[in-house]
């Protein structure tokens, strides 16, 4: 039964600014779709097989033709001579590191007793699964399962090399391509996901220690100091956060370093000896990074508890008490283990569930765990391994941000367009960097390249439909309905992320509240409606149209998948349980009948099988599971931390509205989670939630963000740790001990951020005001303090209602159901191939305008089209080595550069730097893009606006 190719697996971004529209919040990172960045090229000899001989090699895998008394199964020695045998029989020269390895842990005997291995042939493949293992060849404690005779199973596909995204072919998902000659496929000794196959090795070694002293060491530190910076950057612009992927790659040498310092010994008697022997007890292993890593992804992203603290405290002048502020930021951060625990079997447990953005890190884990296999050498390049590359980025990028981020700020807006005509509103408003469209992409600091994410992971396609919608909507449209005054625009900049009202100047929240922060009717009918510019306005109908354009373009293009998924992910037990014996055994289908080659399969039991739980879910059955009673015990306690808090501080959010936000929480969390976990898109609830607080709790703008809080970001937690769960499971982390690492960390985490924060209040001059010390302006706390104003304060009835000014933005709704539609009848109908037309990619992307701005897109644009466009084309080989290496170590030189140069440089406030002024520190405030000029001014007195309410 011939079966369709993969997918192709994904990647997290290492550096992210991140957008509610885009389903992140404002503290996390977003999804990132590129391929592999170890993807080994198919083998050229690789050839169709006819189907007998498909059938035949399936069959030697499941029974032993030298022994039919086995039954299929054979013992540990039975396996090792055979494979022993097969090899002599074989060119000594095709024999790789993969076949020793196999045949050393299949002799080992300390294997879990209870697995049986099947015969399986050697493998000859040079780009088979050698390259995929972590583990010490010879390990005495690794469970292993048969390998696949493949030379495609082993490669990562490729977006950009021809691929299909998951979004786009709902036949993409299982690879079962001939030329794994069956064996590949076989679904319960590997996934049936090539992705998957391609990146987490199909074995365990119970042998790797876990909770050591250095493990826990690591991840406290890349917790405090991850967590810490991301909260510190937040509140700046241009902004830069540091990702768990850095913190993977970081993590690493400092394990080695520790292995140095702290050698193991074996035994001790001195109380001096016994603490070296505590300290060096293992060895650094991937188990342990993969908890460095997990502790950091949970801990990293800074919470949006801290943007709703910085709007109390700064814009609706709200005092918050230090209590208030840890039992906020814990109670929302914790809320989501509940979701992830209670979902498992249906996000979890799954083999159909991959979530994607877990399997770059495992690549990684196995890379820099077996460096045998994970170099490639590149013609010109022999002397430059992965690590001497990024460390020599590292060094330049740290060097080079003294130049745009001090001695020559004009390098990072580098508005040459104005400079002719300052005060020419017209060329601000087109070439502008700061409140224009940037229709000069020319930029010399990375902080403005990377804004809304790092452009190197990239994939060309997402670029290119990002580039379709900047140019559509904010290079054509957003003139034309700027310069034609349409919703009074050009009565304020064209792009900028602050509110205005009827005279042109920013808009002043505090006359439309009470004294107890509640809307006041008169203040406002008093004072002014509120006005957006126009980009403003742009981003809030892109929104709109992201969010039913994404359930359209899923359905249309991945819904037939989806459903079958749903179905899959509810059925289980279906396998042939083995907890309580161990023993491994062939599946049945749902019709009961044993499996002893796809040709037995009718699409319905395939689909069974696909559904079922695979190979790392049964390897995970050793382990005691993490019982459900912990994740509710959560769950319920911080709920009720959550009702108290509410109801005791001043929010005006009552404590059925907190169960309310909770309850949307759980209406969408396993839906979004499945798209997730099977297309690594998700579907954002963020507009949902702020419209749904702002009906029933009109006129309570903290009330609305408190609620969006516990809503939209819960579920957003919720969905980054069950993907951490299935990153547990594929490196064969114990469940009890990754429940530990993640409620540690995100304590820890969330804690270090308010200590930050409350810091940052009281030592930087003017934070969260124009006039703030270096660029600490609160840009992303800002724009939720304005969504507050616009959805919790003044209402959507009284934004978007019938008669309203803003009202002909909810058409955009309509057009994002029915674009994706268009697009696909178009395809259907013409024979173009639009598959990787994203409208939810176009519409979602532009919605972090503002704070971001046209320079921050058009840079990110032509930087991923260089490297992913040209550099691939020209030198595939340097691409897929250090491209990965190359975007973390610019991303983790310009979070080094920055924290120096302020803490060294400007926060000190030296007289030197005071008076550090020259050409190249004013000429890009020198005119109206800094000062955000306005086509059109209302004299003295007057005021703009409709004439009616």
């Amino acid at each position: 039964m011939p079966r369709p190719a993969s997918s192709s697996s994904s990647t997290t971004p290492l550096l992210i600014r991140s957008s509610p529209a885009l389903g992140t919040g404002s503290y996390g990172a977003l999804p990132d779709l590129s391929s592999s960045p170890e993807s080994p090229p198919k083998s050229p000899t690789a050839s169709k097989r006819k189907k007998g001989k498909t059938r035949s090699r399936l069959r030697n895998l499941f029974t032993s033709s030298d022994n039919p008394s086995s039954n299929g199964v054979v013992t540990e020695d039975e396996h090792s001579a055979a494979a022993g045998a097969a090899e002599t029989a074989e060119d000594r020269s095709h024999t790789t590191p993969a076949t020793i390895d196999m045949r050393r842990r299949s002799s080992t005997d300390e294997q879990d007793p209870g697995v049986k291995l099947a015969k399986v042939r050697p493998v000859t493949s040079s780009a088979g699964y050698s390259a995929f293992h972590g583990e010490t060849a010879g390990s005495s404690s690794t469970a292993v399962f048969p390998f696949p005779e493949s030379d495609s199973s082993s490669t990562a596909t490729d977006y950009d090399a021809g691929q299909v995204h998951p979004l786009q072919d709902s036949d993409a998902d299982i690879d079962t391509d001939d030329d794994d000659e069956g064996l590949a496929f076989n679904p319960h000794a590997n996934s049936p996901y090539a992705q998957v196959r391609a990146s987490v090795p199909n074995t365990d070694d119970t042998s790797l220690s876990i909770s050591t002293p250095r493990m826990w060491t690591l991840a406290i530190l890349f917790s405090v100091v991850g967590s810490s910076t991301n909260l510190f950057f937040s509140l700046r612009y241009p902004s830069v956060s540091i990702t768990p992927f850095i913190a993977l790659l970081l993590a690493h040498p400092l394990g080695r370093i520790w292995d140095l310092c702290f050698p193991e010994i074996v035994s001790a008697t001195t109380i001096y000896g016994k603490l070296m022997r505590w300290l060096g007890q293992g060895r650094w292993n991937k188990k342990e990074h993969a908890c460095v890593y997990i502790s950091s992804n949970v801990s990293f992203g800074f919470a949006f508890a801290t943007d709703v603290i910085v709007s109390q405290n700064h814009f609706y002048k709200q005092p918050t008490p230090i209590l208030y502020q840890i039992l906020l930021t814990l109670s929302t951060q914790f809320l989501g283990y509940t979701f992830a625990g209670l979902t498992r079997q249906w996000l979890v447990y799954p083999s159909s569930m991959i979530w994607p953005v877990t399997l770059q890190s495992t690549a990684m884990f196995t890379t820099l765990h077996d460096r045998s296999e994970g170099e490639e050498e590149v013609k010109g390049w022999e002397k430059w391994g992965r690590w001497k590359f990024f460390m020599t980025v590292l060094g330049g990028s740290v060097a080079w941000y003294f130049f745009p981020g001090f001695i020559w700020p004009g390098l990072s807006y580098f508005n040459i367009g104005t400079w002719a005509k300052p005060d020419s509103v017209v060329l601000a408003n087109l070439f502008g960097t700061s409140t224009g469209l940037g229709l000069i992409p020319i930029t010399f600091d990375w902080a403005q390249m990377s804004y809304i994410g790092s452009p190197i992971i990239t994939p060309l396609w997402a670029a290119t439909n990002v580039l379709i919608g900047l140019i559509a909507v904010m290079w054509i449209l957003a003139p034309i309905l700027y310069y034609s005054n349409v919703f009074f625009s050009s009565y304020m900049p064209i792009l900028s992320s602050s509110v205005y009202d009827n005279t042109g100047g920013f808009y002043d929240v505090q006359k439309v509240l009470t004294q107890d922060f509640m809307f006041d009717e008169a203040g406002y009918k008093s004072y002014s409606k509120v006005f957006l510019p126009i980009t403003y306005v742009l981003s809030y109908a892109l929104q709109f149209a992201a969010m039913t354009a994404l359930v359209t373009h899923t359905t249309i293009w991945h819904g037939k998948d989806i459903w079958k998924q749903g179905k899959r992910a509810l059925k289980i037990g279906s396998i042939t349980k083995t907890e309580t014996t161990g023993t491994y055994q062939r599946l049945k289908t749902s019709s009961g009948k044993r499996i002893e080659s796809e040709d037995d399969l009718n699409d319905e039991e395939w689909a069974d099988i696909v559904g079922d739980e695979d190979v790392h879910v049964r390897l995970m059955k050793k382990y005691p599971e993490a019982p459900t009673s912990w994740y509710l015990a959560t769950g319920v306690v911080t709920t009720l931390v959550g009702m108290w808090l509410v109801e005791a501080y001043e929010i005006h959010l009552p404590w059925y509205g907190l169960l309310l936000a909770l309850f949307m929480c759980t209406i969408f969390f396993v839906p979004v989670g499945i798209v997730m976990a099977i297309t690594n898109q998700q579907s954002s609830i963020f507009l949902i939630c702020q419209m749904v607080a702002g009906y029933v709790f009109a006129g309570r703008g903290i009330a609305n963000m408190v609620f969006v809080t516990y809503g939209y970001i819960t579920s957003t937690q919720g969905l980054k740790f069950a993907s951490d769960l299935k990153l547990g499971q594929y490196v064969k982390i114990p469940p009890r001990m990754l429940f530990t690492v993640q409620m540690v960390a995100t304590a820890v985490g969330s804690l270090t951020q308010i200590g930050v924060l409350n810091w940052m209040f009281g030592s930087i001059p003017g934070i969260c005001t124009p006039e703030a010390l270096s660029g600490f302006t609160c840009p992303l706390a800002r724009v939720h303090f304005n969504g507050s104003v616009l959805w919790g304060v003044v209402g959507p009835s009284r934004f978007f209602g019938p008669g309203e000014l803003y009202n002909p933005l909810v058409w955009a709704f309509a057009i994002g159901l029915i674009a994706p539609v268009i697009v696909w009848a178009y395809g259907r109908y013409t024979g173009v191939n639009v598959k990787r037309v994203s409208l939810p990619v176009v519409f979602g992307s532009l919605s972090w305008i503002p704070p971001a701005t046209g320079l921050n897109f058009s840079t990110w644009c032509l930087v991923c089209y260089a490297v992913n466009g040209w550099i691939k084309k020209h030198r595939g080989d340097w691409w897929r080595k250090y491209r990965m290496v190359l975007s973390a170590a610019l991303d983790t030189g310009l979070a080094v550069g920055v924290g120096v140069v302020f803490f060294a440089i400007v926060w000190p406030q030296w007289d030197w730097v005071k008076n550090w002024s020259w050409w190249g520190t004013e000429i890009y405030k020198q005119g109206c893009d800094w000062k955000g000029c306005a086509l059109m001014n209302v004299a003295p007195g007057e005021i703009f606006g409709p004439d009616r309410w």
